[in-house]
């Protein structure tokens, strides 16, 4: 086994080859702290993933259009037999020990990478309690860091995908009756990171966050060159799209952190809270509950299904009346109509790439980056300047991703223009194929 070799696996199952001299470096890296000469070692690509459309929408129930991209986790790891987990970060050069039976969620010894680490530890120590969860684990990224490209969420994945190998997870009762394949993967280790409980796996206190499985479903399901539409709540696929053949993404972080914690993760909450909000109204006011708010605006309570407009208009209206600490009636309805007006341009952006229509992907990237700053509010002065940066240097389309308040923003460009683009665009910006999903390397 060797970085060359694992990451010219990779370039098999669908990345993209010219990334292959820096996949191969970034395996090099992992493999460069662990014995080769002792068996036992399993490898893993898990990449980040682009948010097209669907900013704020999975956790709604609402839709999204998504992918993976070209960088995230490279992730070696071989069981240990004293029940101890032992977690390296390779390059930075940091590290976590703990035993998995013993960690708890009133224990707060952990903080940044290392919190994630110990949550999914401690939920599939709970979930599987017969489990061997002991394990070594190397991981190295080349995702920028709390840049909306979902590496808080890869790491998740990589070392809840890792303790599934080593302690043959698939084997137990508890995941066979509540895991029949990738979709419900992605949905439990969303459950993870939120805590909620799924199935009859328990939840916790995940790590903080109030958010969805849209950047799980991207990263377990993804599919190489391609845009998959999901909508949520229960997570169901909805359509596969091709990016067109001269059409490139190219990514740039826009140089703020969009942290996890503490005032961003706060606010992060809020918009979610919101969503809440609505939610209990709706409920409070109607005969049967709905899951969510997508299936209350629903003419079904499907709600991959348009939104019904008697029922956006007797939300509304419930909105203005409200009387929700922390909530006035406008703020309401503007999270209500964003809500809306994004879930609805996930088949229109399918539409739109399935004909190769420039001119529609634009305005709807427009129209979701405009939404995104006077209703959602979750924009900050870089994000904005890089979008409209992004089309007066020729890109037809671009927008922010990620959860806000930081994060990054993608542009579609031609293929031809692509290289120099990027170059004008930002430092940090790279082109960014779809690729492909969380993979196991060696057996």
């Amino acid at each position: 086994m060797t970085g060359a070799t694992l990451a010219a696996s990779l370039v098999e199952r669908g990345l993209d080859r010219g990334a292959l001299d820096s996949k191969a470096a970034l395996f090099d890296l992992v493999l460069s702290h662990v014995s080769l000469r002792r068996g036992g070692l399993h490898a893993w690509w898990v990449p980040g993933r682009l948010e097209v459309f669907g900013k704020h929408t999975d956790y709604a129930g609402g839709r999204t259009l998504v992918c993976a991209v070209p960088r995230g986790f490279a992730v070696v790891a071989r069981p240990r037999d004293d029940g101890m987990l032992h977690v390296v970060d390779a390059r930075r050069v940091q590290n976590v020990k703990l035993v998995p039976a013993h960690s708890s969620a009133t224990s707060p010894a952990y903080t940044g990478w290392r919190h994630y680490v110990e949550v999914v530890a401690r939920r599939l120590a709970r979930n599987f309690a017969s489990a061997p969860l002991g394990a070594d684990i190397v991981i190295a990224s080349d995702l920028p860091r709390a840049s909306g490209m979902s590496s808080s969420s890869a790491l998740v994945i990589a070392i809840a995908s890792a303790l599934a190998r080593v302690g043959a997870l698939d084997r137990c009762a508890e995941w066979r009756e509540n895991i029949a394949g990738p979709r419900e993967v992605a949905g439990y280790y969303a459950c993870i990171e939120n805590g909620l409980s799924f199935g009859s796996l328990s939840g916790d206190a995940g790590v903080g966050t109030h958010g969805g499985s849209e950047d799980h479903a991207a990263i377990l399901t993804a599919v190489p060159g391609r845009l998959a539409a999901f909508a949520f709540v229960p997570m169901r696929a909805l359509a596969v799209v091709p990016v067109p053949d001269r059409w490139r993404f190219v990514l740039t972080p826009c140089g703020v952190a969009a942290q996890k914690t503490g005032a961003a993760r706060d606010a992060y909450n809020l918009l979610a809270g919101g969503i809440q909000v609505l939610l209990d109204l709706w409920n409070r006011d109607s005969a049967a509950a709905a899951p969510s708010l997508g299936a209350a605006l629903s003419n079904s309570g499907d709600s991959a299904l348009d939104v019904a407009a008697p029922a956006a208009d007797r939300l509304r209206a419930l909105a203005r009346r409200s009387a929700v600490p922390g909530w006035p009636g406008d703020a309401l309805e503007k999270r209500l109509n964003h809500f809306i007006r994004e879930d609805a341009r996930i088949p229109q952006a399918v539409d739109g790439f399935r004909h190769a229509d420039e001119g529609r992907i634009g305005q709807l990237a427009e129209a979701s980056q405009a939404d995104a700053e006077t209703l959602l509010g979750n924009q900050i002065p870089e994000t904005s300047a890089l979008v409209r940066t992004a089309r007066d240097l020729g890109a037809f389309a671009s927008s922010s991703f990620g959860a806000g308040f930081g994060g990054s923003v993608w542009a579609l460009v031609d293929e031809d223009r692509a290289d120099a683009f990027a170059r004008r665009w930002h430092s940090e910006a790279f082109i960014a194929l779809p690729g492909p999903p969380v993979v196991e390397l060696s057996a």
